[in-house]
């Protein structure tokens, strides 16, 4: 998939549910950022992106996660889901590629291999928190 403008997939929204976080963001963007909350923040640097560099974009982090680390299992208590393009029609003679859009809990994304993902042409846009498992979550 083509993108022509890295920011536009870095942001932080929040409605009354949940936290919407662009894939694109790295953890130091992140844990640098006013947007973000502090006990998010804490999660990040205590348990997910502990043992790993932290300018690793969420969407690589996601994408090579197995369902044996650490950080697999913090992002499994939190629920975390991912919203992903899924390529539907490969690209043919003049015709565009076409994708749609689909929302992977982390244990269902985890499961797919790194190769299932490249065949299947998924890429991950966004992270989505729900602020009640954030509550939740001991620090």
């Amino acid at each position: 998939m083509l993108v022509h403008n890295e920011e536009d997939f870095k942001y932080i929204m929040q409605d009354f549910e949940k936290y919407y976080i662009g894939a694109r963001y790295s953890y130091d963007e992140l844990i640098s950022s006013n947007f973000v909350p502090f006990k998010l923040k804490t999660i990040i640097e205590k348990y997910i992106a502990k043992d790993i560099d932290k300018s690793a974009t969420l969407e690589s982090h996601f994408y090579f996660m197995d369902d044996e680390g650490f950080d697999y299992r913090v992002c499994r208590q939190l629920r975390l889901r991912l919203r992903c393009s899924v390529l539907v029609s490969p690209h043919v003679d003049g015709v565009e590629d076409k994708y749609t859009e689909k929302i992977y809990p982390i244990d269902k994304l985890v499961k797919l291999s790194s190769q299932d993902k490249m065949d299947k042409g998924l890429v991950i846009r966004e992270l989505i928190i729900g602020k009640l498992s954030l509550l939740m979550f001991q620090v």
